[in-house]
């Protein structure tokens, strides 16, 4: 059995609706808040909840802006959120590898 301790799984991510959110990001980098909240059959305020404590941690980015008269909110994951998506995903697979050994 490998040392992987599963206290170090990033409970940040391991939200349903964050871990949604990241693993979007982590293949579209950045993209509009209606486009995710399409993608993800959240409402705004979901969405806006959970992204509000990935920006806390550092791992997302939003901006506000306007494109024409018409408002937009991009996201972005950030390098640390990259990062830390990465280690999450990691730490799951060897979790999971574990599994299959038994």
């Amino acid at each position: 059995m490998s040392d992987f301790d599963y206290r170090a799984i990033d409970d940040v991510i391991h939200s349903r609706v964050r871990l949604a959110i990241m693993s979007y990001l982590a293949s579209a980098h950045v993209t509009e808040f209606t486009e995710l909240k399409k993608a993800l059959k959240v409402s705004d305020g979901n969405l806006s909840t959970h992204l509000k404590k990935l920006e806390e941690h550092r791992y997302v980015k939003t901006e506000k802006g306007f494109v024409g008269r018409k408002p937009q909110t991009t996201v972005e994951i950030t390098d640390e959120g990259t990062k830390a998506f990465q280690t999450y995903v990691e730490g799951i697979a060897s979790m999971l590898g574990q599994s299959k050994n038994h």
